[in-house]
């Protein structure tokens, strides 16, 4: 299917963040709701939802200021879900980024991750001209043993210390693309 075909038959726009919430319980591999700033939907030509995109905060300050430094650290958001239907139209995952990214318009350097234990490897971030950055560190994390889909960061917070397992996390492909005016683009150089 060609893009064009692609671009008369789907649409992308902007959601409210409660709508994705049912596809990321449910749908996502991650079984959690993230920071949401902005939230997209892939809609087909008789307007039913087929997939979710969302962009927030990521969980780290110190990813904030490792990407391009203090300076730009509060430019810095994460795609940090992505779902779609099981498709098999060509391209149709890209032609959803690369919309959901048009539609935001401020200044940001925009991170996200392809989970190797899902044996993602970011091929649709290589396709939408994303920078890779490299594999994020090897580390282990507390989970809470009854709720393991739960967040490190969440779960540290809120529980006590000494009832918490102890896991290896898994390590993650890093992607980086730079959004905005040319001048910022220009001024944020990894």
């Amino acid at each position: 299917m060609s893009r064009v075909s692609i671009k008369n038959k789907y649409k992308v726009e902007s959601i409210k963040p409660r709508e994705t919430h049912d596809w990321l319980l449910n749908k996502h591999y991650a079984k959690r709701i993230p920071s949401i700033m902005y939230s997209f939907g892939l809609f087909d030509n008789k307007n039913v939802l087929i997939g979710v995109c969302t962009f927030g905060s990521p969980t780290s300050h110190h990813l904030c200021i490792g990407v391009c430094g203090k300076k730009y650290y509060k430019n810095v958001i994460e795609l940090n879900r992505l779902c779609i239907n099981d498709h098999s139209v060509k391209n149709l995952t890209s032609f959803f980024i690369s919309n959901c990214l048009k539609s935001i318009k401020k200044d940001y350097i925009i991170v996200s991750y392809a989970d190797t234990s899902k044996n993602h490897h970011g091929y649709v971030y290589q396709a939408t001209n994303w920078l890779y950055t490299g594999l994020s560190a090897k580390r282990t994390e507390r989970y809470d043993i009854n709720n393991p889909n739960k967040h490190s960061k969440t779960v540290t917070e809120t529980m006590n210390y000494n009832e918490l397992s102890i896991r290896k996390r898994p390590q993650k492909h890093r992607y980086v693309i730079f959004i905005g005016t040319k001048k910022f683009k220009n001024n944020c150089k990894l």
